[in-house]
């Protein structure tokens, strides 16, 4: 038997006793709903499978298929990702599902070409869809699946690993073996002090028989990110409860962030300008008696590091702002902020 039929024999005959149950899985052999392929794929992209479980139920639950998620309204799709982070792929979600309808009747097509043309679907996730999804022949490659690969044949950088992928994804049940190899990479293949003893493939490791299997996959020298530094505004105000006399809510000020950029389309607290140094009051949402806190909250954000110093104020009730919308404090957590406003706000709560 050559070592491409051994590998993936091997391997499929292991995730055939051992693969995860998942909700957005099928069992094995059996091909999953595109849509929950689809959907965990772009969720579970820098977001750990703990985190992503409870909120792709919640998820499925509101928008069930393509149509329903076509037809929501991009603010609440949003305010649903909220803590996810990585915002555009929520945009490109909404993107791709109207796509999919206009173009597709609303069904996902089923090759890698036709997949890479929707919005957001790059080369993994089109090849995940297409594999699991479709059962079609492509080679899948996560952060698992490159660890796997690159141990298995001592391979150094992404070229070498997509080329030793390829030689060993089968040309039948091509999903299975990809979700075998994540699962094997999550479960076996570890970062750190691999399980190589549990391992079907131990074999067939080069990494494993010479002993270096925490040498690989190899990793380029990180390079530093450039820090800014920003402020968050909490302007609070007091309004009358109807209901009840003499009674008061508090509400803070929420706006709504721009289309593009950075967690575009998101509701989040007012900030000014992210600079390489600290702007202080810089573009406050309205002239108030400002106070700085003595407290900042950091965030990292793919290419550069965040720290946020922390502004309240209060303000009238009548008071009249050109943009944004006042929020009931106690119900601050359902206005889906994104992840570093959502700590600032708590941060808030503790010091006042």
């Amino acid at each position: 038997m050559d070592a491409k039929r051994s590998i993936a024999d091997k391997l499929l005959d292991w995730y055939d006793r051992h693969a995860r149950t998942l909700p957005w899985r099928a069992p094995p052999g059996v091909r999953a709903d595109p849509y929950r392929v689809w959907l965990s794929e772009v969720m579970l992209q820098q977001t750990t499978v703990a985190t992503v479980r409870p909120r792709f139920e919640a998820w499925v639950s509101r928008w069930p298929d393509v149509a329903s998620l076509a037809a929501a309204d991009e603010a609440e799709v949003m305010a649903a990702w909220a803590g996810l982070g990585y915002y555009a792929r929520a945009r490109n979600l909404v993107r791709a599902a109207r796509a999919i309808v206009a173009d597709h009747g609303g069904h996902l097509p089923d090759t890698e070409a036709a997949l890479r043309a929707l919005p957001g679907l790059g080369d993994y996730t089109a090849a995940a869809v297409a594999a699991i999804a479709f059962g079609q022949r492509a080679v899948v490659i996560d952060a698992n699946v490159e660890r796997v690969v690159s141990r298995l044949f001592r391979a150094a950088g992404k070229p070498a690993v997509r080329a030793a992928a390829e030689q060993i994804t089968p040309d039948q049940r091509a999903g299975d073996f990809a979700q075998a190899m994540m699962d094997l990479g999550s479960a076996i293949c570890s970062p750190r002090k691999p399980k190589c003893l549990l391992c079907p493939l131990a074999d067939d490791c080069a990494a494993h028989r010479a002993g270096e299997e925490e040498a690989f996959p190899v990793k380029p020298a990180k390079k530093a990110r450039p820090a800014r530094f920003g402020t968050i505004f909490w302007l609070e105000r007091e309004v009358p409860v109807e209901s009840q006399a003499g009674a008061t809510d508090r509400e803070v000020l929420l706006v709504r962030r721009p289309s593009s950029g950075l967690l575009g389309g998101m509701r989040a607290l007012p900030t000014g300008p992210w600079e390489a140094t600290a702007p202080g009051l810089a573009e406050a949402p309205a002239g108030a008696d400002w106070t700085l806190l003595n407290h900042v909250v950091g965030h990292g954000f793919t290419h550069f590091t965040l720290e946020l110093a922390l502004a309240v104020a209060r303000c009238d009730a009548h008071s009249a702002l050109a943009e944004g919308e006042w929020w009931p404090v106690d119900d601050l957590a359902s206005a889906g902020l994104p992840t570093v406003f959502a700590k600032a706000a708590k941060a808030i709560g503790r010091m006042r």
